[in-house]
């Protein structure tokens, strides 16, 4: 008689979690589609955030001389009004779009790391609670010269160097304490995730479509997944590295902004920029993707498709960059450059011809 041997059952961490019902199935999830809707009910919880934010700002600038607010705690409020729409808000609600679409318009199971898919979700939730965490660890003090000495309660322990966080307006020199420090490390815990999740989608569009399906088959909302997925993976590692400076200018005494230095305050400006005009494509791609995919399905007509080369977006920033003072010759064939890079590619998707053309 033959024996069966089985194998011992012993606990193997890299197994799919399995629980299926409750909170722990959502707190230990790797499924595309939970994180997606986590995504989801979390950015629409830093938008209500966000909200009040703007709805204080704008109560106190309902009517002049208006004391709802110091000076110091509507800085605060705008700072982080700003930061929370951009980073904690808008794109996370890219996100899940991305993760709960992403594979479905594609014909995968999964993405193509599930577990490191669930990885940025919990390091972006992290980052968005350090940020806020300013509000009861952080601290505010008045800029050196200033006026903005008065006393200010736990709205005003917030960071106040702006959104943008201008250098030297947002160092310690004029914005002392520790409350821009928890923006700066905080931002890069959010960067941290967001690039995760670009090389996570890049590699399951490019190895993981279904079979048949081209890059010249795939939907508009997946083509926008891809180009902000390359938008966010050249463009984060810049606003890390000015995020860095930021962090050693206020730590460590360096002087990479500071003109007494012999540094320069505009380099901030060029760092921030590279990363924030591409940042306002990373924003709204997605929504053009959306609408895109909306509109021809419901009316039942082909699509006119815009593609474009989303790399000259870089280009277009740095023809701005020439009102800072940055030679001229640099930029004489940039908007050649950018002409032979769009182009119109007309989408014969209808239903009764189903092929492209």
């Amino acid at each position: 008689m033959t024996k069966i041997i089985e194998p011992d059952k012993q606990t193997n961490i890299f197994r799919r979690p399995s629980s299926e019902y409750g909170i722990w199935s959502w707190i230990t999830t790797v499924d595309h589609k939970k994180i997606g809707i986590m995504y989801g009910y979390a950015a629409f919880f830093f938008l209500l955030i966000g909200g009040l934010e703007a709805l204080v700002l704008r109560i106190q600038l309902a009517q002049p001389d208006n004391n709802f607010l110091s000076a110091a705690e509507y800085n605060a409020m705008f700072t982080m009004h700003g930061t929370t729409m951009v980073f904690l808000a808008i794109m996370p609600i890219s996100a899940a779009f991305f993760n709960y679409l992403l594979p479905l318009q594609i014909g995968a199971r999964d993405v193509a790391f599930p577990r490191l898919n669930a990885l940025s979700f919990w390091i972006w939730v992290f980052g968005g609670l350090f940020l806020y965490s300013t509000f009861v660890f952080g601290t505010a003090g008045a800029p050196e010269g200033g006026y903005l000495a008065e006393e200010v309660g736990w709205l005003g322990n917030a960071p106040n160097g702006g959104w943008f966080g201008y250098q030297p307006n947002a160092g310690f020199k004029y914005s002392p304490g520790t409350a821009m420090d928890y923006w700066a490390i905080g931002l890069q815990i959010l960067g941290i995730s967001s690039l995760v999740s670009a090389f996570n989608f890049i590699v399951t569009i490019l190895n993981m479509r279904t079979q048949g399906m081209r890059l010249m088959r795939m939907p508009v909302f997946t083509w926008m997944t891809f180009a902000v997925a390359f938008l966010l993976a050249f463009s984060l590692p810049i606003i890390a590295i000015a995020l860095f400076y930021v962090t050693f200018d206020r730590q460590f005494g360096t002087t990479f902004f500071l003109t007494e230095g012999g540094g320069d305050p505009v380099l901030w400006q060029h760092l921030f920029w590279l990363f924030g005009h591409p940042e306002v494509y990373i924003l709204i791609l997605p929504a053009f993707g959306i609408v895109s995919e909306i509109l021809p399905t419901f009316s039942r007509k082909a699509s006119l498709r815009l593609s474009s080369n989303s790399f000259c977006r870089f280009w277009y920033c740095v023809y701005r960059i020439r009102s800072l003072g940055a030679p001229y010759v640099c930029f004489r064939n940039q908007p050649c450059c950018a002409s032979w890079v769009w182009y119109l590619n007309y989408d014969y998707r209808c239903s009764h011809r189903g092929k492209n053309i």
